[in-house]
């Protein structure tokens, strides 16, 4: 038997909603060139690292900082990119400055 008088209990769905879908690697990639060349002004070089975070994704990015004759002297910066999971840019920062002819000694960065 009901009794009028008590409210009327609801029950919260269970679902969740569904987690945003990670972008593929190769589609993180291009994006983080073309966000941060956009940002900076300048068109990244390369990507020398990706991997996926708890956020979406994150990238080291290559760019040519300042160029110079030789090449070999020419600046070079890394970015470090923070995407979220559909490739749109977060976060980005710039890390070490280096020389294009300059060559990683050692785990210290």
């Amino acid at each position: 038997m009901t009794n009028d008088r008590e409210p009327e209990k609801h029950r919260s769905s269970s679902r969740q909603e569904p987690a945003e879908e990670r972008v593929p690697a190769p589609e993180a990639m291009r994006s983080a060139v073309q966000q941060l060349a956009e940002l900076l002004g300048r068109a990244p070089e390369s990507v020398s690292a990706l991997k996926p975070t708890d956020e979406g994704w994150e990238a080291q990015v290559e760019v040519l900082e300042l160029e110079r004759i030789p090449q070999t002297t020419s600046v070079m910066a890394a970015y470090r990119v923070s995407l979220d999971p559909a490739g749109k840019l977060l976060a980005y920062e710039r890390g070490r400055r280096y020389t294009r002819a300059q060559i990683d000694r050692g785990t210290s960065r």
